[in-house]
């Protein structure tokens, strides 16, 4: 049975915590086995899944980036991105992009249904 992992950034929980619950239901239905770590934010995502991609088949990544008034945003977004996709080549393991990138509250909540996506792309992926 094929393990995925799922790295839920807790900086913006009201958000994560939507996408994390629709990205467990779509695996649950899927009949695969999951195991969550929480995180602070989207930068520490990348690091977590390195720590521990030969102990799973597929990883999920979920977390919110909300744009200020300094670049912080250009710089964390562009950051998790590249290494996130540069993880998943180098380990030929699918790594679902659920990093949702907004310039306010009311876009995030909008794309809450980014978890289900990204877990929906892992699926397919592992599913070849």
């Amino acid at each position: 049975m094929k393990k995925i992992l799922i790295v839920s950034a807790n900086y913006y929980k009201n958000i994560s915590s939507k996408m994390l619950k629709s990205s467990i239901e779509l695996i649950i239905k899927n009949n695969l086995k999951y195991r969550i770590i929480n995180v602070p934010g989207v930068f520490e995502i990348p690091v977590t899944i390195s720590k521990n991609i030969r102990n799973f088949d597929a990883f999920i990544a979920l977390g919110c980036v909300i744009k200020g008034e300094t670049p912080h945003f250009d710089f964390i977004s562009n950051a998790a991105t590249l290494a996130i996709m540069n993880l998943s080549v180098d380990s030929k393991k699918p790594i679902g992009n659920g990093i949702i990138t907004c310039l306010n509250l009311k876009q995030a909540k909008a794309r809450y249904k980014k978890g289900k996506e990204a877990a929906q792309a892992v699926i397919s992926v592992i599913s070849q």
